[in-house]
């Protein structure tokens, strides 16, 4: 939606001083408190520059303050006016667009006299043409009544009328860049910003003695108006811009489209529309010690300078040009700035090479989700191989995705092979455990492959327990083979060893403590078990144990392998998969919003339902076959990079 027009024109010293009082100037660099406040062009021109056209007296209307000006003296030579508010611009003609965006202007007041009908639209083309809809500056009601003289008797000449100049900026947030409060604010803070910026990039166009500038774009004189659109998104859009329009594969902090055609003999000059990526900006800002409200103001400024013909690629005496006018402008207007810097290093291509030469994608920075809109509503995440490294810790990277991916309303389920204690113990460690973590007795989760699940209010609503003669089997071949065995209990465990690879399961894994029993028979009488696991070497399970126990529990049970040196044994026909689906139908989710991440054969079945499947590089092969994605491994932060690259 279009901004209210405020073109205003000079009033008596009666009317200005009976407007002001009730529409005071605003103070430096406000954001408007009042909701229908929208500076969209006026305030009087600077004195330092000079006149814009040898043969037009101009003044150049925009809504600066007394600080907006090239004079060395604050307030030189300017015309001070009272806002007049008017209807929002007629809608846009259907041209086709190559930006989709949300302008942000707020709603106007009834104007006092009806707008005049709009002008055709001028040829434009540009990325923003078709949201544009043009039409003449209104004159304030001082003029109406000069236009229409009460007295009858023919008057002399009236002397060369100065003509006005409206600026006018459009300011609009991409469609897929989410509503930010940071973002939102800025946008109305730049209605009132960029209109000052223009008018004291334009005010000394005559008089600079630029030798690098193209001078196209010099006598603005002969124009009602001179409007500029900006657009802020998120480096995926202006990249996919880059790539479209420039065939380079890059994310840029900025990107400018001049839309001046010298030749088109119309009363608006279009000046072009410049595009600003926010993450970019907001990852510079946080280098540079500065807000984002600051980067973005001077990349704002850039952009124009680019459009008036400045550009600091071709050599090095345009970049100390158009560094002088950046400064000059940033100076007058009391904003901060530094001298220009290097656009970002190629960030369209975020990839890295592992040790191995396998070229992954790289991770965006913490923080970034906030310009994206999520993809899914639930992620589903694997614990060993997967959340956790091989020393089976969360790294501070993957909390911080998921601690990003939940603030923006994806929700996190565990979906693991664990315990519900041990998952529990490693979250805590990097505060993701309780009520404001990712995992609770309170919330959600599927446990021990998928043979306890908990719904909402962390309620259990599916067991599964593996039959008593396999565990009585697995028990007695623990005993005669002289083999580790655990067996997992929902929240407890217990073996018939007291071995330090059974310790390992819980100093290491995270898993609950070990209670250690004397009998079979005590051990089975004691609790329902839901599975056991042996603790063997990678070379002992895959010649001995697994093709054993594959043979001998057929049609009674099924063999899972999570780890190499562990081997599973659970009741038939069931899976992690299988927990996954009970857990949607509980919460009412369907597939399509899923997003699963895992590594082990385990995980296959997950993987395969969700929406989209991402394994881990480090998986097993069987589970990398099944997957739409192979992301990083699990000690090179595979979640994080899943959640950054394709969660959002």
């Amino acid at each position: 939606m279009d901004g209210p027009n405020m073109t205003q024109d000079i009033r008596s010293t009666e009317e200005n001083q009976t407007d002001q009082h009730e529409n005071p100037l605003p103070p430096p660099n406000p954001l408007p408190s009042d909701p229908l406040f929208s500076p969209a062009a006026a305030a009087a021109g600077g004195g330092g520059g000079g006149s814009l056209s040898s043969t037009t007296m101009a003044r150049i209307v925009s809504r600066t303050l007394p600080f907006a000006s090239r004079s060395p003296q604050l307030g030189a030579a300017l015309i001070r006016s009272a806002p007049m508010r008017c209807p929002p611009l007629p809608a846009a003609a259907p041209t086709a667009s190559l930006l989709t965006w949300r302008g942000l202007t707020p709603t106007s007041e009834p104007s006092r006299s009806p707008p005049p009908p709009p002008l055709p639209m001028p040829p434009f083309a540009g990325f923003l043409a078709g949201i544009r809809g043009f039409r003449r500056g209104r004159r304030g009601q001082s003029a109406a009544r000069r236009a229409q003289p009460q007295d009858p008797i023919p008057s002399p000449p009236p002397a060369p009328k100065e003509s006005e100049i409206e600026l006018h900026a459009r300011i609009g947030i991409d469609d897929d860049t989410p509503d930010d409060p940071e973002v939102l604010n800025i946008v109305e803070i730049l209605k009132l910003n960029v209109p000052m910026a223009m008018k004291i990039a334009l005010d000394g166009l005559l008089d600079s003695n630029y030798k690098t500038r193209d001078t196209s774009i010099s006598d603005v004189g002969r124009y009602d108006k001179v409007e500029v659109s900006v657009l802020l998104c998120n480096d995926n859009f202006i990249q996919n811009l880059n790539k479209e329009w420039r065939d380079e594969d890059s994310c840029t902090e900025m990107l400018s489209v001049s839309q001046y055609i010298p030749d088109l003999d119309v009363p608006i000059l279009m000046l072009g529309d410049i595009v600003i990526s926010v993450e970019t900006a907001a990852r510079q800002a946080e280098e540079r010690g500065h807000t984002l409200l600051d980067e973005v103001r001077i990349l704002a400024v850039r952009g124009i300078l680019r459009l008036l013909g400045f550009d600091h690629q071709t050599s090095d005496e345009s970049a100390v040009e158009m560094e002088k006018e950046e400064q000059l402008i940033l100076k007058s207007l009391r904003w901060k700035g530094k001298n220009l810097a290097k656009s970002a290093l190629d960030l369209g291509k975020r990839h890295t090479e592992t040790s191995d030469g396998q070229v992954t994608s790289g991770l965006k920075r913490a923080g970034s989700l906030r310009f994206y809109r999520p993809k899914f509503k639930y992620i589903f995440c694997d614990m060993d191989g997967t959340l956790l490294n091989s020393k089976s810790q969360v790294t501070a990277r993957n909390a911080e995705a998921l601690r990003e991916a939940r603030s923006r309303g994806v929700n996190i389920v565990i979906a693991t092979g664990k315990a519900r204690p041990a998952v529990i113990d490693a979250l805590n460690m990097v505060d993701l455990s309780g009520r404001t973590g990712i995992v609770s007795e309170s919330s959600p989760g599927i446990f021990l492959q998928g043979l306890l699940v908990y719904g909402l209010q962390g309620r259990e609503i599916y067991k599964r327990n593996l039959d008593q003669e396999v565990c009585r089997e697995a028990l007695l071949y623990s005993l005669e083979q002289k083999v580790p065995l655990v067996a997992f209990s929902q929240d407890r465990c217990f073996s018939m060893y007291d071995d330090p690879l059974v310790d390992s399961l819980h100093y290491v894994y995270h898993e609950p403590k070990a209670e250690i029993v004397s009998s079979i028979d005590q051990l089975l009488g004691t609790a329902e078990i839901q599975k056991v696991l042996f603790l063997e070497t990678p070379e002992g399970i895959s010649s001995a144990l697994r093709p054993f126990w594959e043979k001998a529990i057929e049609g009674r049970a099924r063999v899972v392998q999570a780890q190499p040196d562990m081997l599973e044994l659970v009741p038939p026909a069931t899976s992690k998969g299988d927990g996954v689906k009970i857990l949607l139908d509980h919460l009412c989710i369907t597939p399509d919003e899923v997003m699963a991440i895992g590594d082990g054969e385990n995980d296959i079945e997950m993987l395969q339902l969700a929406s989209l499947g991402v394994a881990l590089a480090n998986g097993s092969e069987k589970t990398k076959t099944v997957a739409n994605i192979i992301g990083a491994t699990n000690d090179e932060d595979g979640v994080a990079q899943a959640i950054y690259d394709y969660a959002f």
